[in-house]
């Protein structure tokens, strides 16, 4: 009697890359978020993302590496939640896309403000050269230049406006954390909105 043909065993199945990179980029955004930077390892990182260390390193040469990348994904969200909120205004409504823009980032910081602090701020030193690259005032800029050759607001320095409204906007949601557990979400926006709206000589 012929035994019967032994079925080839298949390769393992493994985890396309970019699924594997973004469980250790979630795995340390949870240790970095319980333990802090400082007292997380790429040891816990791994265990965390039930990987081997030696993985870690395919996809990241250290931790600095990994936190530049949490740091990215941050800002690429960020960014892509504010364009579909100004979008959705439709073309040329210049002042709905102001106030939306500006209703999404205090939305957007106030929801996430644990996590940006911790992955901005915790390890980083005050460096005030990085307004020279950010992407958010970036796309401010190009919102009050649009609005500003639309005639919608004056903004004849469209990049110092965004820069002195992203300050403004940061402080004042700032301000707010700190005096109150509560905050209200809707006058906060209504409040900082009418400060800009007012500045720019909105239409």
């Amino acid at each position: 009697m012929t035994a019967a043909p032994v079925r080839a065993r298949g390769r393992p199945r493994t985890k396309p890359a970019e699924l594997r990179r973004e469980e250790l980029l979630d795995a340390a955004q949870q240790r970095f978020l319980d333990k802090g930077i400082g007292a997380t390892s790429i040891d816990d990182i791994a265990s965390a993302a039930h990987v081997a260390k030696g993985t870690f390193y395919l996809y990241f040469p250290s931790k600095e590496a990994l936190l530049l990348a949490l740091q990215e994904r941050f800002v690429a969200g960020f960014l892509e939640r504010l364009e579909q909120a100004m979008e959705s205004c439709g073309p040329e409504r210049w002042r709905p896309k102001l106030q939306a823009w500006v209703s999404t980032v205090i939305e957007g910081y106030l929801d996430n403000v644990r996590l940006h602090d911790v992955i901005f701020h915790e390890t980083q030193p005050y460096d005030r050269h990085a307004m020279s690259n950010n992407s958010v005032i970036d796309q401010l800029t190009t919102l009050l230049d649009d609005g500003a050759r639309a005639g919608a607001w004056l903004a004849e320095e469209p990049r110092a406006t965004a820069v002195m409204f992203f300050h403004a906007l940061h402080g004042g949601v700032d301000a707010a954390i700190a005096d109150s557990k509560k905050i209200d979400r809707a006058k906060l926006i209504r409040n900082i909105s009418t400060f800009i709206e007012r500045a720019l000589n909105a239409t």
